[in-house]
């Protein structure tokens, strides 16, 4: 986009004619009377004579550059630039082995960490049911059971994110890892959203970004009662995570026809799985940070939790269109300079009148 930055500047091409006038009605001009001048019509005509004309063209010339150099010429290059306000999320996810508990959805018996799994993978990326996805958020991943584990970075990169989903198991029923430390899992994800403007500068290498972490949120899921083993009780974690300005959103998964299959005298047959979740605790965690809490007891119903914490954790994609202009003056000026001081020149040497 080229325009004049100071076009007023143009009225002063009026002067021009009114110089041209004043040229060609200059009065005072010295001369010498002849009684004829018809031997000076058969003088030729000499270069310089015919030339006489410059002197006024250039100092024209030198004027016309120098008003539009003052008008100021630029030129303009209209550039997007795109500001995104990303969530920084953290899933904290109970492997313990109390998710191991089966339900069918239709032909196919799904876990409860295979639930969460689908169910997780569906928020990142979306689906078709509205889940648009998080594209513009760094997401990480914390598990916990006896012990809490940060599986995955907070990261952009949410292909990566997707292998560590896929590759979370369940830990051994009566193991040295089972258990359900609901404080450690927080405290664990608090300390990784706390810092997570700095994991994002280390990923991006970039010194200046136009990225902005708009809110940091977690997203608690187990379908236990904390087992009182961990470093930290699960309200003292959350009131950290509070001063952190960390907000956490919980979820319960409960509910009806979820089994486990047992073995015994009588054969494989299934066993009611009994619903542990401390419903209170989860509520109270949500409140004292100011997320929500709500049960979960299928994969659908798991998606609407999704869908609604989607809704309050909305990212934003900011564009907006600027123009970056740049002088073009200069070239004018010079030009105008040039033709003046060759005007001057000619006007005192070759093209110099004498009275």
């Amino acid at each position: 986009m080229f325009r004049f930055e100071t076009p007023l500047y143009f009225w002063l091409l009026l002067v021009i004619p009114v110089i041209i006038l004043l040229y060609f009605t200059k009065k005072g001009k010295a001369g010498v009377r002849f009684s004829s001048t018809e031997n000076v019509r058969k003088v030729p005509v000499s270069i310089r004579q015919r030339l006489s004309f410059l002197p006024l063209v250039l100092r024209v010339a030198a004027l016309v550059f120098f008003i539009i150099a003052l008008a100021r010429p630029q030129e303009g290059k209209e550039l997007v630039r795109d500001v995104s306000k990303g969530v920084a999320i953290e899933m904290v996810v109970d492997h313990s082995s109390s998710m191991s508990v089966l339900k069918d959805f239709g032909k196919k018996a799904m876990s409860r960490l295979d639930v969460v799994k689908e169910a997780f993978s569906e928020f990142v990326t979306g689906n078709e049911t509205g889940l648009g996805g998080r594209p513009q958020d760094l997401i990480g991943m914390t598990v916990f059971a006896r012990y809490a584990d940060a599986v995955c970075p907070l990261t952009l990169s949410h292909g990566t994110l997707l292998e560590y989903i896929k590759n979370t198991n369940i830990v051994e029923p009566g193991s040295s890892e089972d258990g359900t430390s609901i404080g450690d899992g927080i405290a664990v994800a608090a300390a990784h959203l706390k810092k997570a403007e700095t994991t994002f500068y280390e990923q991006s290498k970039e010194k200046e970004s136009d990225y902005e972490i708009k809110s940091k949120v977690m997203i608690l899921l187990t379908d236990g009662e904390d087992t009182g083993i961990g470093r930290r009780k699960p309200l003292e974690a959350a009131e950290l995570a509070k001063e952190w300005g960390i907000k956490i959103y919980t979820i319960g998964l409960s509910g009806k026809d979820w089994y486990v299959v047992v073995n015994d005298i009588f054969g494989e047959r299934r066993q009611r799985a009994p619903s542990n979740v401390d419903t209170k605790l989860l509520e109270e965690i949500a409140e004292a940070t100011g997320g929500i809490f709500r049960i979960a007891s299928d994969l659908e119903s798991l998606r609407d939790v999704y869908k609604e914490i989607d809704t309050l954790e909305k990212s934003e994609i900011e564009s907006f269109r600027y123009l970056d202009y740049r002088e073009l003056f200069v070239p004018f000026a010079i030009f105008g300079l040039i033709f003046l001081a060759a005007e001057f020149i000619l006007s005192h040497t070759l093209f110099r009148r004498i009275p």
